[in-house]
């Protein structure tokens, strides 16, 4: 039983260093501003519709050359 709980404290004492850590670690980020954040998000939402867009196109395309070719 004892070999148990000294297993247990030393898994407590594993987590809580570990958090203390994370913890520290956080708070060295630097974190974006609103701003940036939604000027981000833009850029993301712009760049995926392009893509997509594209995507669309040459999967329309392929498609037509498969039917042409297939009859």
């Amino acid at each position: 039983m004892e070999e148990v709980k000294e297993k247990v404290k030393v898994i407590i004492q594993k987590v809580t260093q570990f958090l203390k850590e994370a913890k520290a670690e956080l708070k060295k980020v630097t974190w974006p501003t609103p701003k940036q954040t939604m000027a981000s998000t833009a850029v993301v939402i712009v760049l995926v519709f392009i893509l997509s867009m594209i995507l669309g196109i040459i999967d329309f395309a392929l498609a037509k050359a498969v039917k042409l070719i297939l009859g």
